[in-house]
């Protein structure tokens, strides 16, 4: 690196190189040269290659980077582009940042790029573009007064690891720039009153904008200041241990962890010492966590790939809470700093929270289409206007104006903020509720949802856990079970020795704390947890190490106590923990506890019950959490920290069964009953045993029991033999044990009767959902269409088993307690984690009532707000094009509407039902069937399009029946029945318009009939499109909408009948006869009878629907409707009683299906 020039950049690139932490903990152990030498080949040369590279390759945030230069010509054509067209290209370079780096540069060499071009790797494409800028150390120096012993300056291997981003000019978004040319158009026009109108709104809007984001800025701030304002230890190679403020932290720093109740400022990992820590922000589970330090190794495998499978039991994450550091022989706790800011687990909360994922939902899509066909309609207006005003001789400023006009009128600024405001109200619905948001685009997605996907432990079953027994054995096999119940203490013996030692319990301020089945474990034994004191001297034994110790009324236990030496962890997707301990003047044991299955493969198989499967498979199908122990004696000579994790689990000696009782919560069942009635289909993801699943899915409804569960397993290729995938089926029987008449599941041998579509669940374990993936692609698509519980699953398996629901076009929620589903939440269209968190990084999602009650709430929400962005939709749509055509109608006689008219239309009608249409709640039943996720479902668009043109028939008809009435050609006052000269002051000759009074410019009987024929319409139309049932509350119940319906209906028809003549002038308003306003009251009210009965028989009948695309013979193009069909008429599906291998013709690994997550090609009704 030698130099001291810095490109900021380049911290990004080291990142993208691959092994990004195990370059920060190694880095600063090399030697100064090796440094330069690594650093030039790897990095310099890499950047070298060419114009591309790959950012933070394999991460969520990863980015394509190009590299370009600005050249000197380029930018002076571009500078003079923005003079010409007035500021519109800078305009368009800022919404197109590609655009904006072609036009100024030309494609270089990354090591020479003084600009480059950033492009996610996602279905997104989204560009961004920055500046290369280089930080001299020196300057910073001078600027600064940074001090020589600084460890910016000591040390040239630092890296400046904060960035200043500039916030997103939101004012320039497309739609302010549109309000703003449309605020300018009406000054001009001199129409104050509404321009003054909408300027005060937006304000308001921005306001509370403002003010919103000042709240999240604020939580965000007390969010990150938690771990940004620290003091925190430092250990350098020239200073020695030094006192430093958390932000100038920097990957490779070695922390000196003391005391407890510490926030992490960074990500490290621990390379000395342990640590108890609390990650409930994180994964939303406040449960103490047991981080050991990163094993010592000779080879040069990358330490995450050291750790087995799951690295994070080293990693202290940022802004989770050290609430315990255990130091080890060495006296201190050491960790070596891997990520900061951003970059850290933390950071990557607060990105999603200002950042959230984008969501590319149809909806917004066909949003953005209809807003490009009404611009279309719009040019088509301002050709008719300019050939209209041009013929008519107007002067061409006027004919610009009326036909930049038609563009306001015929596009409704306010479309894409009404668009929202259904989700806006559902937000704070949801809020009422418990359940919070950070990414409120996603509750429209929730309406789509057709599948959800539920962890077991601790979501669909309670998380409190009640120890029922234990099940020794010995050389003869299993004993009888011990209950707890009985209130009997278990016989000392190295099982009880187990229970009161393997476990990851800490003490706390007096208290035990830790995981719940743990806890239940210690307890039962009745034992007692103390620290060491300062003379408890054994060889390889910390002082003040974690000691438990029968209690004083326990007798017959031959040990004063035993010392816990050294912990590896639970891990997920190890499925067991091990400890080891000192027996305080015994021996030196250690214990494994977890899975049945894993520990017995751990175990000496003669150790090993010849029964262990027959006697789990009891327990498992009654729905019981079973836990296996085992055991061996270890050599005092070793030091507890130096033995490997593999020389530990190895020939052990098998203990027994712990028997749990895991209840389902009382809400579990009503809920799954009400998603099936909802035709939601819904799956469990589970880490439990897979018998344990079955069950469960039986007793909550998930699984009913006139259907069957067909066990599929598969098994890796060994030997000579090739992979293999069996299909069996489960049934139930009746077995007495222990006195009591329980179910447990048998593996029945004759073949029955293959059963309907839908009648069957797939049952499997991971370890099989793995082979099938890996050999038996194209049946993975068929076993997912009625794969219903899954079990044995580790975190990366449940994330790729959403996504491969997603890739047969369903909608997929995924609820879980965040602690091990965090993949599975993120990967899901919706994540749901329960958590007592308002903001997890696990999800979207997140409710406080730790109950899956929150699932339907969502669905429900999440239909109600996707059906009342499509009310406000049409609504804002017919709104433009009735103004639209009664302008069009108007300006064919060169009128027009008043100011005065179009406010009351815009200020007193519009924006008063736009604001409160969309307070219906949801509806409290979910139905079989979803809404319409698109704009341009026929339904839809039949409704539009048959409004409008009923609505351009009825301005069409009063138009011209006005031109023909007798009282047309004659004078005013003598076929009007108000006697009033001002009235016929106003009035004048309809066939001499041009000689209109000046300040009546707009007064006219077809003005009049157009503007009432409008304004009612717009009233009666908003009735018409505000739905109920069955995804909204009924409409009589929105009663601020009702009210404000009927005001303005009054309103209406008290300036229809008032005959008030001042009220008339203020509105340009002629006085007509009381028959022709009774003719605009019967052709109101038979648009509305029309328009009323066309959208209830024709477009919200769903039969008539259903039947025309059975007449039609359409069919679902969504891959599993597809794959649904293809089954039911393949007799030899499922498969029972089977065996395929791999290397057979139809095990093919075709991938037969392919599709876009987040698309669906299916048009619901």
């Amino acid at each position: 690196m030698g130099g001291e020039t810095f490109p900021e950049i380049r911290k990004s690139q080291l990142r993208s190189c691959g092994g990004s932490e195990s370059w920060s903990s190694s880095w600063k152990r090399l030697p100064g040269k090796v440094r330069e030498e690594v650093w030039n080949n790897l990095f310099m040369g890499h950047f070298e290659k060419g114009q591309h590279a790959l950012l933070n390759e394999g991460e969520e945030n990863e980015m394509e980077i190009f590299g370009y230069r600005t050249q000197g010509c380029r930018k002076s054509l571009c500078l003079a582009g923005s003079i010409f067209s007035f500021g519109i290209l800078p305009l368009v370079f800022y919404w197109r940042p590609a655009w904006h780096v072609w036009a100024h540069c030309v494609p270089c060499s990354l090591q020479e790029a003084d600009t480059v071009l950033l492009r996610t790797t996602d279905e997104f494409q989204i560009y961004s573009w920055k500046k290369v800028i280089w930080i001299y150390l020196s300057a910073l120096n001078s600027a600064f007064g940074l001090t020589p012993d600084h460890p910016l300056m000591t040390d040239e291997e630092y890296i400046i690891n904060r960035a200043i981003r500039k916030p997103d000019l939101k004012v320039l978004n497309p739609f302010y720039i549109f309000q703003l040319f449309s605020v300018c158009l009406w000054f001009s026009e001199d129409y104050k009153e509404y321009a003054f109108a909408i300027i005060i709104m937006s304000i308001i809007s921005i306001s509370l904008t403002v003010y919103d984001l000042r709240e999240q800025s604020v939580k965000l701030h007390h969010l990150v200041e938690s771990h940004n304002s620290i003091t925190v230890s430092v250990c350098g190679r020239k200073a020695g241990v030094q006192e430093l403020e958390s932000r100038v932290l920097v990957p490779g720093d070695l922390l000196i962890l003391t005391g407890n109740k510490v926030l992490m400022p960074c990500d490290a990992v621990l390379i000395e010492g342990s640590c108890v820590v609390d990650e409930g922000m994180l994964t939303g589970e406040s449960i103490p966590v047991t981080k050991t330090p990163l094993p010592k190794m000779d080879s040069s495998v990358p330490w995450k790939t050291q750790s087995e499978a799951d690295y994070k039991r080293h990693v202290l994450f940022c802004g989770t809470e050290v609430i315990q550091a255990k130091a080890a022989c060495s006296g201190t706790v050491r960790a070596v700093v891997l990520q900061t800011g951003f970059n850290t687990a933390k950071g990557d909360l607060v990105r999603s929270i200002l950042y959230p994922k984008p969501v590319n939902f149809q909806l917004y899509r066909d949003a953005i289409r209809f807003l490009l066909c009404l611009v279309g309609t719009a040019t088509i207006g301002m050709i008719y206007t300019l050939c209209v005003y041009v013929l008519s001789g107007e002067p061409p400023e006027e004919v610009v104006r009326k036909a930049l006009d038609v563009i306001t009128i015929a596009v409704p600024p306010a479309l894409p903020a009404a668009l929202t405001t259904g989700i806006i109200y559902a937000q704070r619905r949801l809020k009422k509720r418990g359940i919070f948001c950070i990414s409120p685009q996603r509750i429209n997605v929730c309406g789509q949802l057709n599948l959800v996907c539920f962890d077991k432990t601790g979501t669909l079953t309670r998380d409190g856990l009640d120890l029922w027994g234990v099940v020794s054995c010995d050389r003869n096999g299993f004993q009888e079970v011990h209950s707890f119940a009985s209130g009997q203490a278990l016989p000392w013996g190295p099982l009880c020795a187990a229970m009161a030692s393997c476990h990851s319990l800490i003490l706390l301020d007096g208290t035990i704390q830790g995981d719940p089945l743990d806890l239940k474990m210690f307890e039962a034994t009745t034992w007692e947890m103390a620290f060491s004191g300062d003379d408890f001297h054994i060889k390889g034994v910390p002082a003040h190490a974690m000691v438990v110790k029968p209690c004083r009324t326990a007798s017959q236990v031959p040990v004063e106590g035993i010392a816990i030496l050294h912990q590896f962890p639970f891990s997920s997707a190890l499925q067991r923990m091990t400890v080891i301990v000192q027996e305080m003047g015994g021996d030196r044991l250690a214990f494994m506890k977890g899975a049945p299955e894993r520990v017995a493969s751990f175990c000496q198989p003669e150790t090993v019950p010849t029964s262990f499967v027959s006697e789990l498979q009891i327990y498992t199908t009654q729905g019981f959490r079973v836990i296996a122990l085992a055991y061996k004696k270890l050599e005092n000579d070793h030091h507890a920290t130096t033995l490997t994790r593999e020389t530990v689990e190895s020939d052990l000696i098998f203990l027994g069964l712990l028997i749990l009782e895991n209840r389902l919560k009382e809400e579990t069942k009503p809920v799954l009953e009400e998603l099936i009635s909802a035709r939601i289909r819904t799956v469990m993801i589970t880490g439990d045993n897979l018998q344990t699943a079955i069950t469960v899915a039986r007793k909550s409804g998930m699984v009913s029991e006139s259907q069957k569960v067909i066990l599929i397993e598969a098994n890796e290729t060994t030997g000579s033999s090739s992979a293999s995938i069996s299909w069996t089926l489960v049934e139930e029987k009746k077995h007495i044990t222990y006195g009591n008449q329980d179910n447990y599941i048998n593996i029945r041998d004759e073949v029955s009767d293959k059963g309907r579509e839908g009648s069957y669940h797939f049952a499997l374990t991971g370890k099989s959902f793995h082979v099938i993936s890996q050999h038996f692609s194209s049946l993975l698509p068929k076993i997912l269409i009625n794969g219903t519980i899954f079990a044995r699953m580790s975190p990366g398996q449940k994330s790729s088993l959403v996504e491969e629901f997603q890739k047969l076009d369903y909608f997929v929620g995924m609820c879980g307690d965040g602690a091990n589903d965090c993949g599975a939440l993120k990967m899901a269209h919706v994540g749901i984690s329960l958590s007592e968190q308002e903001a997890s990084v696990a999800s979207p999602f997140t409710s406080k009532t730790p109950n899956i009650e929150c699932v339907p709430h969502l669905i429900k929400e999440g239909r109600a707000a996707l059906v009342t962005s499509f009310c406000m939709f049409k609504y804002m749509a017919l709104y433009s094009m009735i103004q639209y055509v009664g302008v069009l109608l108007l300006y064919w006689e060169t009128n027009s509407l008043s100011n005065y008219q179009f406010l009351f239309q815009d200020l007193a009608i519009t924006t008063l039902i736009g604001v409160t249409m969309n307070l219906n709640g949801a509806y409290p039943k979910l139905v079989p069937f979803r809404p319409a996720g698109r704009l341009i479902s026929p339904p839809l668009l039949l409704s539009v399009i048959f409004n409008i043109l009923l609505s351009l028939a009825m301005h069409i008809a009063g138009f011209i029946l006005v031109q023909r009435q007798p009282w047309y050609s004659v004078e005013i006052h003598s076929a009007c029945t108000v006697q009033n000269e001002s009235i016929s002051e106003l009035t004048m000759s309809p066939t001499a318009p041009e000689k209109m009074e000046s300040n009546s410019t707009f007064t006219s009987f077809e003005n009049t009939t157009i503007w009432f024929l409008g304004t009612i319409n717009c009233i009666t139309v908003a009735l018409v499109f505000s739905k109920g049932k069955p995804f909204r509350q009924p409409t009589y119940t929105n009663y601020i909408f009702v009210l404000v319906l009927i005001i303005q209906l009054g309103v209406c028809l008290f300036i229809l009948f008032a005959d008030i003549p001042e009220l008339y002038r203020r509105l340009d308003l002629l006085c007509t006869p009381v028959l022709w306003r009774a003719s605009i009251v019967i052709m109101l009210s038979l648009n509305f009878i029309v328009s009323l009965v066309a959208e209830e028989a024709v477009i919200e009948n769903r039969a008539l629907w259903m039947m025309i695309k059975r007449r039609f013979g359409y069919q679902s193009k969504s891959q599993y409707r597809i794959w649904q069909r293809d089954l039911a008429n393949d007799p030899s599906w499922p498969p029972l009683n089977q065996t395929s291998h791999s290397d057979m013709p139809e095990c093919g690994r075709g991938v037969s299906y392919s599709n876009p997550v987040f698309e669906s090609n299916e048009e619901q009704l």
